[in-house]
């Protein structure tokens, strides 16, 4: 079964989406074939072609908006609502579950190649998300620089850093710099 935040994860292959140049990871399809593959998703036989994987690209950042204006408090643009729904439609259903490691998921028949086959379990995970009581939840990194979005699961609901190993820890070096100059 694909985590609630399995949408975020797909939409953070792309980072530091503050800087002038992002960090990509979806590079070419072989990249989205193997992103699937390791995050619960079966691996197709070939990667899907490149104008799938063109729609794949253009599903996350169509999500990426989605979630990002949730973050801000601002209202989605209705057009990315509409987007989101046509893909939810045109996508595999979720009709039958299969056993896989101590657990169930969601059978896909990935052998089209599509867009949509590939990042079903995607799509469901964004669908859950927009309609389930954790979209209150959704948070993007405090750095500006990164715009990591990531699902607060902390006891306060307070977070504010991707991570605190990462951004969180610039950010107190970089206030106990400024605190120390100013002394």
């Amino acid at each position: 079964m694909p985590r609630p935040d399995l949408c975020l994860d797909f939409v953070n292959t792309r980072y530091w989406r503050g800087q002038d140049a992002p960090t990509e990871t979806l590079a070419a399809p072989e990249d989205l074939a193997a992103w699937t593959a390791a995050n619960g998703g079966a691996r197709p036989a070939k990667p899907p072609a490149r104008r799938e994987f063109e729609r794949a690209v253009e599903l996350r950042e169509l999500i990426h908006r989605l979630f990002d204006a949730h973050a801000q408090g601002k209202a989605p643009a209705s057009r990315d609502i509409e987007a989101l729904n046509e893909a939810l439609a045109a996508a595999p259903a979720r009709a039958a579950l299969r056993r896989e490691r101590g657990g169930y998921a969601w059978d896909v028949d990935i052998r089209s190649g599509t867009a949509l086959a590939l990042l079903a379990p995607v799509l469901w995970t964004a669908g859950d998300l927009l309609t389930g009581p954790t979209l209150g939840r959704v948070r993007r990194c405090a750095n500006l620089e990164c715009g990591w979005l990531f699902l607060d699961s902390s006891r306060a609901g307070k977070r504010r850093w991707c991570f605190m190993q990462s951004c969180g820890n610039r950010a107190k070096a970089r206030r106990h710099y400024h605190k120390s100059r100013e002394a």
